[in-house]
């Protein structure tokens, strides 16, 4: 209750931070895309794992310091994990709310690189596999309920309030609960947002 009260807290303070700003300067948002996160550290065996496709959703604020920097905070709900290519098809599925932080800076009037830390919360963990012509599944309270890491990646804005980005998620906790795992959260983001 009290992430889901920070979360609210959070979003309507960017949603105010945002109609604050001039239409030219600033705004708020939506941003939605395609997630290919995998498990890494120096504890996976790469061999046995590959990117598992999810997606991300939610909303930002752009909150421009100046005409090139701008702040932006931003509260998403993302599916993250791993795929391992065994005989059952195995899979852990992470769903999370990221809250970033990123500052953002124009080097030409569409182009912007950012970068910035990211909490983010778990929601719900589970781990599938494919067995007998049916799907297994199994929640687990072995993933850490807070993951800590940086975001960076690059992005343009496209005409009429549209933006596109790449980003990479670098995580920096180890997700095992009560494990000295070297295990984290690692993934890219394609995204397309429109700012109001």
């Amino acid at each position: 209750m009290k992430k889901l009260m920070f979360l609210l807290a959070f979003g309507l303070l960017g949603i105010q931070l945002a109609q604050a700003q001039s239409p030219s300067t600033g705004g708020f948002g939506i941003r939605g895309g395609v997630n290919f996160f995998n498990f890494g550290g120096d504890d996976v065996s790469e061999n046995n794992y590959t990117n598992r496709t999810g997606y991300h959703a939610g909303v930002y604020a752009s909150i421009f310091a100046s005409s090139r920097i701008a702040i932006e905070p931003g509260v998403y709900y993302s599916v993250k994990g791993t795929q391992n290519d065994d005989a059952v098809n195995s899979r852990a599925i992470l769903e999370y709310v990221d809250v970033p932080l990123l500052l953002r800076m124009y080097v030409s009037d569409g182009f912007n690189l950012f970068a910035g830390p990211q909490v983010s919360f778990l929601t719900e963990s589970k781990f599938e596999s494919d067995f007998g012509g049916s799907t297994v599944s199994i929640d687990t309270n072995s993933i850490k309920d807070t993951d800590m890491g940086l975001v960076f990646g690059l992005g343009y804005n496209l005409p009429k309030g549209f933006n596109v980005q790449g980003s990479y998620d670098l995580g920096l906790t180890p997700i095992f609960e009560n494990s000295d795992a070297d295990v984290y959260n690692r993934g890219f983001k394609f995204s397309l947002g429109y700012t109001f």
